[in-house]
C-alpha cells in the first residue's frame, strides 16, 4: 500500500513538469477531429463518441491503442498514426477541460 501511495506522490508531481499544452490540443483538435466529433468533442453523428468531458487518461491511452492497432477503427487508426506522444497529450488535455452538464428529462 506505501508502495502504491509513493507511486501516486511522484506520478503527481511529476506531471506538471511534463503538463500537455491545451491550446495546443484544441488547434489539433479542429485539424484533426472536428468533422467526426464535432469542434468541442460534442458529436452529431449518432455512432460518433462524444469526447468533451471525458478523463484525460482515457483518452490518451484510447487514443494510444488506436495508434499502436491495438484498438481498431478505420478512420481512427488513419489519424491516430499520424499524431506524436505530445500532440495525444494535449488532445486528452483539451478535450478532458471542456465541461459538460447533464440533467434529468
Amino acid at each position: 500500500m506505501h508502495r502504491l501511495l509513493l507511486l501516486f506522490v511522484a506520478w503527481t508531481v511529476v506531471l506538471p513538469a511534463n503538463a500537455a499544452d491545451r491550446d495546443a490540443g484544441k488547434a489539433q483538435a479542429m485539424r484533426a477531429c472536428a468533422v467526426c466529433h464535432g469542434p468541442v468533442g460534442i458529436s452529431l453523428a449518432p455512432n460518433t463518441p462524444h469526447l468533451a468531458g471525458q478523463p484525460a487518461l482515457y483518452l490518451d491511452e484510447q487514443l494510444r491503442h488506436y495508434r499502436s492497432g491495438r484498438r481498431w477503427h478505420e478512420v481512427m487508426a488513419v489519424i491516430a498514426k499520424s499524431l506524436t506522444d505530445d500532440q495525444i497529450d494535449n488532445l486528452s488535455e483539451w478535450f478532458s477541460a471542456i465541461r459538460v452538464e447533464a440533467s434529468e428529462p
